[in-house]
């Protein structure tokens, strides 16, 4: 704890380093390890090597989160307020050396660059973005996704970082335009009530990189590849969709771009074993909420077991937790059922199918029980498993006989 500092003639301090002691023990701060999954979106874009913009009203703690972060990863944050600068403070000042006609004009870069650029790696904060105009944000577009600024090249552990408000809370804002917007990873960054009471209190959350597990890489990749393109293999629409309005066209959307920074961050989630809820928000924050939704619904059937595997050994069969995912494995079954019938496969589907009678909800057994029943040969005898499936099958049925006879009512 500091003590308020006496000269040695006992004469007091002036106020102002008595006031400096005061903020010294204000700022005196502490982190600690908490869940916070905003904070680990942000990193884990970050160590992705992926440009991120944060979304988020004013005061909201944007910039304190940027400050920490770069503290916690001991890297150095070079801050930009994009708004106040001119587009050639991103794309160079040009320079008329000795003979111009022989060497050309080369481009000088800003001195923050230059600093970056000596101290090898660094965190570069792009804050206000949303209140820089046109001209400025197409400068930007070569900083932003070839690290470029004049004729200087950030280096490689250099991380971009922008802030933004959202036009309606931004000083004179802009909306962002579409090549600028689909560079970046968007995040929207919202407050958390404990986070806020800790941090008041003297403990802000640690902004740690992902752990990365070593024995996983090949299969990350192998596993974000096979999610990426299956999906975009039976929806070709989603490859490239430009939205019709200005401020969709401002926020994240899908195109080839876009879906490789996507399947960059799935990779990373993957060997990190990261949450549903993070790579949620990256997802639908690189391609937007509709394809994101429909990219993490196919991650959902990929992780579905295959039909065959609990065919054959239905015994030892795990099934999913989830309804809708218990019900797409229990179609499945049956049409693997279907498409090649046989006494020992139907006789597994029924065991299976008790199986999720005895772990889930009874009406999901309902179809399934009712299109396997109608496979059956003629020489095949009825398994005693059918009858443990027998009143719920009935007791359906009796309820849509009902259901028509009302409706039938109804209509007269």
């Amino acid at each position: 704890m500091l003590s308020t500092r006496i000269s040695i003639d006992s004469t007091p301090l002036p106020q102002l380093d008595v006031a400096a002691d005061l903020l010294a023990l204000l700022c005196d701060t502490t982190t600690e390890a908490r869940a916070n999954p905003q904070l680990e979106a942000l990193n884990l874009a970050v160590a992705a090597d992926l440009p991120v913009l944060l979304w988020g009203e004013p005061g909201i703690g944007k910039t304190a989160a940027l400050t920490q972060l770069a503290a916690s990863l001991d890297l150095p944050l070079t801050t930009v307020i994009a708004s106040v600068h001119e587009p050639s403070d991103f794309s160079g000042l040009p320079v008329v050396g000795d003979d111009p006609a022989v060497q050309g004009v080369p481009m000088a870069p800003p001195d923050w660059a230059v600093r970056l650029v000596r101290a090898g790696r660094g965190l570069l904060f792009l804050d206000e973005l949303s209140t820089a105009p046109p001209a400025v944000q197409a400068a930007l577009l070569r900083l932003v996704l070839e690290r470029r600024i004049g004729s200087l090249r950030l280096p490689a552990e250099v991380r971009i970082v922008a802030a933004a408000n959202p036009r309606s809370s931004a000083a004179d804002g802009w909306e962002l335009s579409p090549p600028l917007a689909n560079r970046f990873v968007h995040l929207q960054w919202t407050h958390d009530h404990e986070v806020v009471v800790r941090g008041l209190g003297g403990t802000w959350p640690r902004a740690v990189l992902p752990r990365l597990d070593p024995q996983r890489l090949s299969e990350a990749v192998t596993f974000a590849r096979r999610a990426v393109c299956g999906l975009l293999s039976a929806r070709p629409g989603l490859v490239h969709r430009l939205p019709t309005g200005e401020a969709g066209r401002g926020g994240p959307w899908p195109s080839p771009r876009s879906w490789e920074m996507t399947l960059r961050l799935i990779a990373f989630a993957t060997a990190a074993d990261t949450s549903r809820e993070v790579l949620s928000m990256l997802v639908r924050g690189t391609v937007g909420d509709g394809p994101g939704l429909e990219l993490l619904a196919s991650l959902d059937r990929m992780d579905l077991p295959d039909p065959e595997v609990l065919l054959a050994d239905p015994a030892s069969a795990v099934l999913p937790e989830r309804g809708d995912l218990r019900q797409i494995v229990l179609d499945g079954v049956v049409e693997a059922v279907r498409v090649r019938p046989d006494r020992s496969r139907w006789d597994a589907a029924w065991t299976l199918l008790v199986l999720a009678l005895e772990t889930g909800a009874p009406d999901l057994v309902v179809v399934p029980a009712s299109t396997l029943a109608r496979l059956r040969r003629e020489d095949w005898d009825v398994p005693a498993s059918i009858e443990r499936l027998a009143g719920v099958v009935s007791l359906s049925g009796r309820a849509d006989r009902t259901a028509a006879r009302v409706a039938a009512s109804v209509g007269r």
